[in-house]
């Protein structure tokens, strides 16, 4: 039986995880020790990976199915030399894609089978009990403060606390002092959430803000977010005056046994981009028809979800 234990943490700054990887032929058998949790599988490939995401550069290995899909993600800088060895007395095919494209590689880790799970190998964060009843308080405080101080006209002193308040946290790296010095986040994000379902009920985006969302800009090109960040960027019919050329032209929703989600295809019916997840039909049929974008809503077979989502990744840039 073979077995196999992280080098360092899947980022420069982060711990070794406790995660043990053994195997018995193709069974793979993965336990981590810092929550004392196990799982079982039979591997198809193993997909060393090693992307870019929020300004990091995040590594570690996927253990994939027949059909390609994540089974478990196991975060962590694995020894190369090790990893081989591991995988070639297993029988289980090595795909090293630390030089393939940030997207590409992205792309690869969100096609996740039924069962997904991310084995992280470290304690659950355990912040201090004060902590909250102390933010809580603060940010009553600082919201009485805030309307004493509108209430008086003197909203440059407010500034200048909030100025002082930011500095403080760039020194001391208390993040959840943020609450007394911005008062306004206990009630903006509930707020922003209800201007995005305003706007996904009259169609001018489809998602959550909270994860991948589409969208389009002044010049009609078709965008996608996630977050504040713009993952891609399409052109459509608007944005070339009428004429598609490979742009994107359409939506299709699909459903796979268990698995669901978007594909956005050209005029020719090619895959340009997939986004995994439950997409609702009624809010994308209120995008689509808003923006002139033709939508299909199918149950798949296997050979038509593998051509998708594989087409779709390649044509991601």
């Amino acid at each position: 039986m073979n077995q196999l234990v992280p080098l360092a943490g899947a980022t420069a700054d982060s711990r070794r995880p406790q995660t043990v990887l053994t195997s018995d032929g193709r069974t793979l058998t993965v336990l981590d020790n810092a929550l004392g949790h196990s799982v079982r599988v039979t591997a198809a490939g193993l997909y060393r990976y090693r992307c870019d995401f929020n300004g990091s550069s995040v590594q570690g290995v996927a253990v994939l199915d027949e059909d390609g899909l994540v089974l478990v993600d196991l975060p962590g800088d694995w020894n190369d030399p090790d990893l081989e060895l591991f995988a070639r007395e297993a029988g289980i095919p090595l795909m090293d894609a630390r030089s393939h494209p940030a997207a590409r590689v992205r792309a690869a880790l969100a096609g996740r089978a039924p069962g997904w799970q991310r084995l992280r190998g470290l304690p659950r964060p355990t912040p201090a009990a004060w902590r909250k009843p102390v933010a809580i308080c603060a940010g009553v405080v600082g919201i009485g403060l805030m309307i004493y101080l509108a209430s008086t006209g003197m909203w440059f002193a407010w500034r200048g606390l909030s100025s002082i308040g930011r500095l403080l946290l760039d020194v001391v790296e208390a993040k959840w002092l943020m609450v007394a010095f911005s008062p306004a986040l206990l009630v903006i994000r509930p707020i922003l959430a209800r201007v995005q379902r305003g706007r996904i009920r009259k169609g001018a985006v489809l998602g959550a803000s909270g994860g991948p969302y589409l969208g389009l800009d002044s010049m009609g090109r078709l965008r996608i977010f996630h977050g504040n960040d713009t993952i891609a960027t399409l052109h459509t019919e608007e944005s070339r005056g009428g004429e598609s050329r490979g742009g994107a032209s359409s939506l299709l929703l699909y459903r796979y046994e268990d698995l669901t989600g978007l594909v956005i295809l050209d005029r020719a019916g090619r895959p340009l981009h997939h986004l995994p997840g439950r997409w609702p039909p009624e809010d994308a049929h209120r995008f689509a028809q808003r923006h002139n974008l033709g939508l299909g809503v199918h149950r798949v077979s296997r050979e038509e979800y593998l051509t998708l989502t594989e087409t779709a990744k390649d044509a991601t840039p």
